[in-house]
């Protein structure tokens, strides 16, 4: 087998051209919306996270920002935390919350399904972080064919 002789990397270096952008910095039109629809299960993957970065990005480029939590995606907006809420049990526990927070912080809405929260997770609105709005099932159509109407950007992401 050939010897490798290369020099190791080390913290700081960079692998790849980070700074490189090929496409042009999309902006919001006035008055354009996106919706992110969350059906997927907290920390069993990295889409929930990565779309939550999105639909902050989103906002940060103007859209008028919502994120629609169903299915198992409730249980991003739930409260964490051990032994006591808010309290970070290992690194990235709070994950979800800090995200979620950061965003309605800066002015985007989130909306929770009460039938996934109580039907399918035993869980109440109690149990939802301050801010996000729960929501009767039939709304989960509904918001996503008003989105529809007022031609929002739209990313569904959908797991099991």
């Amino acid at each position: 087998m050939p010897k490798v002789d290369k020099e190791q990397h080390k913290t700081g270096d960079f692998l790849v051209d980070y700074e490189e952008k090929v496409f042009e910095d999309v902006q919001a039109e006035p008055g354009a919306k996106a919706l992110i629809t969350f059906h997927t299960v907290a920390f069993e993957g990295s889409i929930g996270l990565v779309n939550l970065l999105q639909a902050k990005r989103l906002q940060r480029k103007g859209f008028e920002t919502k994120i629609l939590l169903y299915g198992p995606g409730v249980l991003l907006g739930v409260q964490r935390g051990f032994p006591t809420l808010g309290s970070e049990a290992f690194p990235g526990n709070l994950a979800y919350n800090t995200q979620i927070q950061q965003f309605m912080d800066e002015g985007g809405e989130v909306y929770a399904c009460r039938f996934a929260l109580q039907a399918l997770y035993g869980q109440t609105e109690k149990a939802l972080m301050e801010g996000i709005r729960p929501i009767n099932p039939l709304d989960v159509m509904d918001l996503q064919l008003l989105m529809a109407k007022e031609n929002a950007f739209v990313v569904h992401t959908w797991t099991s």
